[in-house]
């Protein structure tokens, strides 16, 4: 993940192509067929999301994958007939004192735990019914005004002049993707909120647009442009001028603010609305052979921790090393066959990984002894974004390559799981479930 500072280019986008037509039709725009005087009418969708890895050896801030596992949404907005209010819920979790990274996988455990407060009821309709399953489930706040998926929709929809959720709206999380791991669980989490806040209000934001909405909240490039795209991107934050400098820079909470017990219906109800064009990205091609294996140490690190340890400058020496690679590294991924001896020693850094070294016992020995070499089939090893995840590409040979991984872990005290994922080219997607008269709702 990436710490950017965010400056004046305001008029191309890359993500565009020049007839103004997203350029990559996977990303479906919400395309809700409702009455004006009703837009929030009874309807179903899906919103699907993959994970990603950022970095990728020495793209430092710069790169990520989409990977193939999912944070899958949906969202229902119920007809009245029949449909009775819950009771509003209440959560310990907060955000006091926790990063919008490590909130979503550590709830808050003070010494002596105080007794939940109860959510803010503004007036209006209830609240959103908001269920999960799956990674995390144990660990995610399900109240709306705290869990960052639906905190991300609502400041979408009062960005819009839409100020509160909808009557009669129920949410389903199915997660994927482990926390703390360096998978993305958190942008994939920012993004799904984006895609649900323009689609709850019917809004029809653009790719571009959207990235801008996620980079309000995130800060970061890497992980929220390659889930919201797909593929093997490379992203930076753009030049923009001193005014939305500026807009681009309000502190998180003004963004994302915390709802205390006693928040009126006014309450975070103008938060500040993204400049226009904050991030840029292009798409690398990648060889379809490649296959991504994610070794998972059985423990979270967050990102504010991995980056605690790095320095705040480098040799001019460093650096260079790690440009050369990556000038190699993203056309070397996408040429078929791929080349294990170049690719390996692209995947090099120089940037982050040694710092981290202490952060994850066994990361120096196992990206020293795994080589293409000892691993026929393997091209390049590195840390899976922040850590502690492994990833490694290959073509073949993925048992040996997570087996002899695994033991270099276990020798150390650590446990790990692995799984085989494909670089998945679909970005994050938005389904809308069809009525029998073919609009869909």
């Amino acid at each position: 993940m990436a710490d950017h500072d965010h400056g004046n280019d305001l008029g191309h986008d890359h993500g565009r192509t020049t007839d103004h037509q997203p350029r990559w039709p996977w990303l479906k725009q919400p395309a809700v067929h409702v009455h004006s005087t009703d837009p929030f009418g009874p309807r179903t969708f899906t919103i699907r999301v993959p994970a990603t890895s950022a970095n990728i050896g020495p793209g430092f801030d710069v790169v990520g994958l989409s990977l193939s596992l999912y944070l899958t949404l949906t969202a229902t907005i119920a007809s009245p007939t029949g449909w009775r209010p819950p009771p509003s819920p209440s959560s310990p979790f907060s955000l006091s004192s926790m990063s919008i990274k490590s909130y979503m996988s550590v709830p808050s455990s003070p010494a002596t735990p105080a007794p939940p407060s109860p959510s803010p009821v503004p007036s209006g309709p209830p609240l959103p019914v908001l269920t999960y399953e799956g990674e995390g489930a144990a660990e995610v706040p399900l109240d709306p005004y705290k869990n960052l998926t639906t905190r991300v929709a609502l400041y979408v929809l009062r960005c819009a002049g839409i100020p509160a959720f909808p009557a009669r709206l129920s949410i389903h999380v199915n997660n994927e993707i482990p926390f703390g791991r360096g998978l993305g669980s958190s942008g994939a989490a920012v993004i799904a909120g984006v895609l649900l806040g323009s689609a709850l209000g019917s809004l029809g934001l653009t790719p571009a647009r959207m990235l801008d909405y996620a980079l309000m909240v995130e800060r970061h490039p890497d992980n929220v442009t390659a889930a919201l795209v797909g593929g093997f991107v490379g992203s930076y934050l753009r030049e923009l001028d001193p005014q939305a400098t500026q807009a681009a820079s309000v502190p998180l909470s003004e963004v994302l603010p915390e709802y205390p017990p006693d928040a009126g219906p006014e309450w975070g109800r103008y938060p500040p609305v993204p400049p226009t064009g904050i991030g840029h990205y292009v798409r690398f091609g990648w060889a379809p052979e490649i296959k991504a294996i994610a070794i998972i140490p059985r423990f979270e690190l967050s990102t504010a921790k991995a980056r605690e340890v790095l320095p705040e400058s480098y040799s001019r020496k460093d650096l260079v090393f790690n440009l050369q690679r990556l000038a190699v590294l993203t056309t070397a991924l996408g040429q078929s066959p791929p080349d294990p001896e170049l690719i390996y020693e692209a995947m090099k850094d120089r940037v982050h990984q040694p710092y981290r070294r202490a952060l994850i016992p066994g990361l120096p020995e196992v990206t020293s002894a795994i080589t293409p070499t000892t691993h026929p089939g393997l091209l390049g090893i590195c840390l899976s974004g922040a850590g502690p995840t492994i990833l490694a590409l290959a073509v073949s040979g993925f048992d040996a390559i997570a087996a002899d991984a695994r033991k270099i872990f276990r020798a150390r005290g650590v446990e790990v799981d692995w799984k085989v994922l494909d670089v998945v080219q679909e970005g994050a997607s938005i389904d809308h479930v069809h009525s029998k008269d073919g609009e869909a709702h």
